[in-house]
């Protein structure tokens, strides 16, 4: 299989991303299964980082978290943290300094891994229902914008969220709503439905992370918190060094969404 190929089975995608055979975006592979979004820090700031979470549980709800120096999480048997993503951001003293494919050369025994929720767990439910999604037909990753909405700060983490964007057609709001409000772990129902302005959002066409998607004259665009939330809030932080996903580059886990 390779980066054309859809992946069915978590452990096969997550092979593959070891592999470095699969690096692209995660969303639509493994339906069913709950991906995450990942954040390592150093023992130091990981107490700060889990009070962030608990006190923004939108666009940090928290799948599971590892103990310092641990590769092996409970949600995925067999699998690293360090190795099975299909890409890696590392950031110093929040800037932004490398992707990568890899951890493990970087890795140390005071590091602390956080797997958080992710809005791909429910896209498969979605398109079961009916409800296209155009990042996924055209093999894309999701828009993804910085907004005006404060997140709870603690400790040394503080700044605003960061949600992800999916065009809905006008008939099918309220299916979308309804469907993804029941994955609570996977940010739940969307923050917003409408008017990107409103969230501070100038220019739609222009995300922050992730591709831009057209938005026809009979859909909605539609919000939700999303995970690259605490990359842009390590970066307003100054976080000395932190690991995190690529954006769109999710954790696959064995999980049943």
């Amino acid at each position: 299989m390779d980066n054309l190929s859809r992946f069915d089975s978590p452990e096969q995608l997550r092979r593959a991303c070891r592999s470095g055979e699969f690096t692209l975006p995660t969303a639509g592979h493994a339906a069913g299964r709950i991906q995450a979004n990942m954040m390592i820090v150093p023992k130091e700031h990981a107490f700060d980082f889990l009070l962030f979470c608990q006190r923004n549980p939108k666009p940090c709800p928290l799948v599971e978290v590892l103990g310092p120096g641990e590769v092996e999480p409970a949600c995925a048997p067999g699998a690293s943290i360090a190795t099975d993503l299909p890409g890696y951001r590392i950031y110093r003293d929040g800037e932004f300094v490398e992707e990568r494919v890899e951890v493990a050369s970087l890795w140390r025994g005071d590091l602390v891994t956080f797997l958080i929720g992710c809005s791909f767990s429910f896209e498969s439910q979605v398109q079961a229902a009916g409800v296209p999604l155009r990042h996924i037909d055209q093999r894309r990753n999701v828009a993804m914008y910085r907004t005006n909405i404060a997140c709870t700060p603690a400790g040394i983490f503080s700044g605003e969220m960061v949600v992800s964007m999916r065009p809905v057609k006008s008939r099918d709001v309220a299916k979308a709503v309804e469907i993804s409000a029941r994955l609570p772990i996977a940010h739940g129902a969307p923050v917003h439905i409408g008017n990107p302005a409103a969230l501070g959002v100038a220019d739609i066409m222009r995300p922050e992370y992730g591709d831009a998607v057209e938005i026809l004259d009979d859909e909605v665009p539609m919000f939700w918190a999303c995970g690259v939330t605490p990359q842009w809030v390590a970066q307003r932080s100054k976080l000395p060094f932190c690991i995190t996903h690529a954006p769109g580059k999710m954790f696959v886990t064995d999980l049943v969404g």
